[in-house]
């Protein structure tokens, strides 16, 4: 294939990614948290909080179009390793014929019990989290996190993305640090970076 041919083929794919995005916002709303998908600089941010030498597969929250998804394999993430989580059917189709080989799960981010089940791992190295929780109340943002936490070894992260100023989780409420991991500005809209972990006592 031509460089040509890769560059028409890199732009068709990127206006079916936002187009596919914008469908999913007018479908769901609450569930998508921009118009248009993350930016590939973000998902490289996100992915790079990953340990590839833990041994652990990784857990994807809301992984909409996959730009994330794909930030994480380009890590060295192996598909059979992924397991991503995503609430809408459209994007799970879309998901799961572009990553044959990823885990792609249909369901609810703040029931993991029940999404995950007992046939996904119990322990993950990290978490990759896209959900747009500035949609929820603070309570069930902070049970969200917590459910995550207790699928990581103390100490590894849970990275959340977010389009607001400040964390989308405040601290105070629970037993996890907060750190600002990176502001984005090469984003639409500009997209801030959140690090949560398990306090060690």
């Amino acid at each position: 294939m031509s460089k040509g041919s890769d560059v028409r083929k890199a732009i068709a794919d990127r206006f079916g990614d936002e187009l596919r995005f914008f469908r999913g916002w007018i479908d769901r709303p609450k569930a998508v948290g921009s118009i248009v998908p993350t930016s590939g600089v973000t998902a490289r941010r996100m992915a790079s909080v990953i340990d590839t030498a833990s041994g652990l597969p990784v857990l994807e929250v809301g992984p909409g179009t996959g730009v994330i998804t794909r930030a994480i394999l380009a890590r060295g993430v192996k598909p059979e390793d992924l397991y991503a989580v995503e609430y809408s059917p459209d994007f799970v189709k879309h998901l799961r014929a572009c990553y044959p080989r990823v885990h792609v799960i249909e369901g609810d981010a703040f029931n993991l019990d029940h999404t995950l089940g007992t046939d996904a791992p119990q322990t993950f190295d990290s978490v990759i989290s896209g959900v747009p929780l500035l949609n929820f109340p603070i309570e069930a943002r902070i049970g969200y996190l917590e459910g995550l936490l207790r699928r990581v070894p103390a100490g590894r992260p849970v990275i959340q993305l977010t389009y607001g100023p400040r964390s989308p989780i405040p601290p105070g409420h629970g037993d996890y640090t907060v750190e600002h991991f990176d502001f984005v500005i090469r984003n639409i809209p500009p997209t801030q970076l959140w690090v949560y972990r398990r306090a060690k006592h």
